[in-house]
C-alpha cells in the first residue's frame, strides 16, 4: 500500500501549486467532509490529480488560504464526480473553476445503469474501488493511511474516466447535451434559506396545534444554535424524533423532560437546561407559527382530475410522450426534462400554446436549450391534442 502524505501547511501548498501548474491536461478534484459528523460542510480533505504531476492531498483547516491552488489550476478545467455536491465547499476556500466535466453527470446522460463513482469506474476502466471510508467522519485527526489511501484513488483515475465518457458522449451525439448540463452545474447557486427551516423537523406532521408548533420551533433553533457552536450534526445531539417526542409529551417540569424515554440524543440530558429554556420559549410565544403554510408547490398529480382536469389531460397527454424521446435517447427522463417542469408548464401553460411558447415557459423555469429543443414540440403538440381531445368527447358519447 503506497504511503500518502498529507500536506497542511502553506510551504507545501505552495510547493505543490507549482507541480500541479507544470502538469498537463484537466485537473481531478474531490472534497471529503464530515457530513452526519459535523454541522458544517465544510472541506476536510481536498484531492487533486493531474498527469504528469500526481496525487496531492490537502488538509484545509490548517492550511486555510488557498490562493497558490486556485493560481496554479484556476484556468483549467476540472473533472469532479457529483460537481453539484463538491462545489459549495471547494467555493468557501476561494476554490472556483471556469469550467468542469462532472462524470456522475455524464453517466447519466450516457443511460448508465450505475453512477456513482465506483459503478463508473468499474464500468469505463474496469477497475474496483473501495468504498469503505465514504461515510467515515473526515475530520479525523490524524486521517488512516487506509482512509487516505480510498481518497487519493477517487481522483487518480478520474480523468481517465473523464476521457472514456467523452468519448462516449461524442459516440451518442451528446457532447452539447452535457456541455450545457456542466456549464449549469457550475452557475447553479444554493437555494435561498428557508423561510421556516424548522419545519423540515422529521415528524413534525405528528404535533397538532399553533402552541405546540411554537415550542417544536424553539427547540429546533436552540438545538441549531447549540450545533453550529459545538461545530456538531444537529441530529447528533439530539436526534428529531426525540425534540418531537417532547413536544407530545408536553412535560409541566424539567423533571419531566428528562424523564420522557423517547427524549434521547447525547446532550439531550448535559443541556437539559437549555431545551427546558427552549420549551418556555415556546409557552410564552406571542407570535405563533400557522398550522399550514401555502408555498408554490402543486397539487400531486393523482388529484389534479378534481382540481384541474384541463391540466391532468395536458399532463397525461405529454408525459408519455417525454418519457418516449428520453428513451429514444438512452437516458433517464428526469435529465432530458424534470417531472417538476413537465407538471408546471402543464399546469401553467402559456396562453397561446405552440412549440416557441412553451419552450419559453421551460425556459424560463430552469431548463437548458438542448431539453428545449429535444421536449418543446413534443409538449406542445400533446397539450393541443389534449383540449382536441377534450371537445371531441361529446360528440364520440352521442
Amino acid at each position: 500500500m503506497t504511503d500518502y502524505d498529507v500536506i497542511a501547511d502553506a510551504i507545501g501548498l505552495s510547493d505543490a501549486a507549482r507541480v500541479l501548474a507544470a502538469g498537463e491536461g484537466p485537473v481531478a478534484v474531490d472534497v471529503e467532509r464530515a457530513s452526519g459528523f459535523r454541522y458544517s460542510q465544510r472541506a476536510y480533505l481536498i484531492q487533486v490529480f493531474r498527469r504528469g504531476a500526481g496525487v496531492f492531498l490537502f488538509d484545509p483547516p490548517p492550511i486555510g488560504d488557498f490562493s497558490a491552488l486556485q493560481e496554479a489550476i484556476g484556468g483549467e478545467e476540472w473533472v469532479l464526480h457529483a460537481a453539484s455536491q463538491d462545489l459549495p465547499s471547494l467555493r468557501e476556500l476561494d476554490l472556483e473553476p471556469v469550467t468542469i466535466f462532472d462524470t456522475e453527470l455524464a453517466a447519466r446522460l450516457l443511460g448508465h445503469d450505475r453512477v456513482g463513482l465506483g459503478a463508473v469506474v468499474a464500468d469505463t476502466l474496469g477497475i474496483t474501488l473501495a468504498k469503505a471510508h465514504s461515510a467515515s467522519d473526515w475530520s479525523t485527526r490524524p486521517l488512516p493511511q487506509s482512509w487516505l489511501e480510498y481518497a487519493a484513488l477517487d481522483v487518480e483515475h478520474l480523468v481517465d474516466v473523464r476521457d472514456a465518457l467523452a468519448a462516449e458522449l461524442e459516440a451518442q451525439g451528446k457532447t452539447a447535451f452535457a456541455s450545457e448540463e456542466f456549464q449549469a452545474v457550475l452557475e447553479r447557486r444554493p437555494k435561498p434559506p428557508r423561510e421556516d427551516p424548522w419545519r423540515r423537523l422529521s415528524g413534525l406532521h405528528t404535533v397538532r396545534g399553533r402552541r405546540s408548533l411554537a415550542v417544536a420551533r424553539e427547540l429546533w433553533i436552540a438545538r441549531e444554535e447549540y450545533a453550529q457552536d459545538q461545530d456538531v450534526s444537529p441530529g447528533r445531539l439530539v436526534p428529531d424524533r426525540s425534540l418531537v417526542a417532547a413536544v407530545l409529551a408536553d412535560p409541566a417540569t424539567k423533571k419531566d423532560l428528562a424523564a420522557v424515554k423517547d427524549f434521547m440524543g447525547r446532550a439531550s440530558r448535559t443541556q437539559l437546561d437549555r431545551w427546558w429554556a427552549a420549551i418556555e420559549r415556546g409557552r410564552a410565544a406571542t407570535s405563533l407559527p400557522l398550522e399550514r403554510v401555502p408555498g408554490d408547490s402543486l397539487p400531486p398529480p393523482r388529484a389534479w382530475a378534481d382540481r384541474n382536469p384541463e391540466a391532468d389531460a395536458r399532463l397525461k397527454a405529454a408525459r408519455p410522450l417525454v418519457e418516449g424521446r428520453a428513451e429514444e435517447l438512452g437516458m433517464p427522463t428526469e435529465n432530458l426534462l424534470t417531472p417538476d417542469l413537465l407538471r408546471r408548464v402543464a399546469w401553467s401553460p402559456p396562453e397561446d400554446v405552440t412549440a416557441e411558447t412553451v419552450g419559453d415557459a421551460l425556459q424560463e423555469l430552469g431548463a437548458r436549450s438542448w431539453q428545449v429543443a429535444q421536449t418543446a414540440q413534443l409538449i406542445a403538440d400533446a397539450f393541443v391534442e389534449s383540449v382536441q381531445a377534450a371537445d371531441a368527447a361529446p360528440d364520440d358519447a352521442s
